[in-house]
């Protein structure tokens, strides 16, 4: 399996990673004469294809639309400098999309500290797209400081007095 991933993502980022590439590939493979430019696509089996996956993350995209849209007035507005700074609301009536959300971690997919998803009826004043119905978003700032490692405003930063400078998951990653 991490063979035919190393080939299909050396083939697909050669035009783009022109160097990148063609180091990987020949460390991967020191006695090629052949560049990894010269290489042709490589077919994708049809059973890779997962129609059901790729609506989820369709839903997940039009949801993240919604975050980024409100993120980007809050940017325009002053009140927030990056998305990290941003801990919005994410209010989805649809019941479609929430069940594509369930097992997301929100955070990553809309790059912000503290998002939350929540069911219940949005305010009024929630921001929300035409083309993405069921879906509203209130912004807020993130509580806490900004983590010297991540980024991310959190409330937790320093609660490993051996780290005062970041939060306890980036602790972790770094060894305690």
């Amino acid at each position: 399996v991490l063979d035919e991933l190393f080939s299909c993502l050396t083939a697909w980022f050669a035009p783009v990673l022109s160097f990148t590439m063609e180091e990987v590939w020949l460390t991967r493979f020191p006695g090629e004469t052949e560049s990894v430019h010269l290489r042709q696509f490589p077919e994708i089996p049809a059973e890779w294809c997962d129609e059901k996956l790729a609506a989820k993350w369709a839903k997940i995209r039009m949801v993240r639309r919604v975050v980024t849209g409100a993120l980007e007035l809050e940017r325009r507005e002053k009140r927030i400098g990056s998305s990290l700074e941003a801990a919005p609301r994410i209010h989805i009536s649809d019941p479609d999309l929430a069940a594509a959300m369930a097992g997301v971690d929100l955070d990553e997919i809309a790059i912000t500290s503290a998002a939350k998803l929540v069911t219940e009826p949005a305010p009024d004043a929630a921001f929300r797209l035409e083309e993405v119905a069921g879906v509203a978003v209130v912004p807020q700032r993130a509580e806490g400081r900004k983590c010297g490692r991540c980024w991310m405003v959190l409330p937790d930063i320093g609660s490993n007095p051996a780290h005062p400078d970041i939060c306890g998951r980036c602790a972790d990653a770094v060894g305690g």
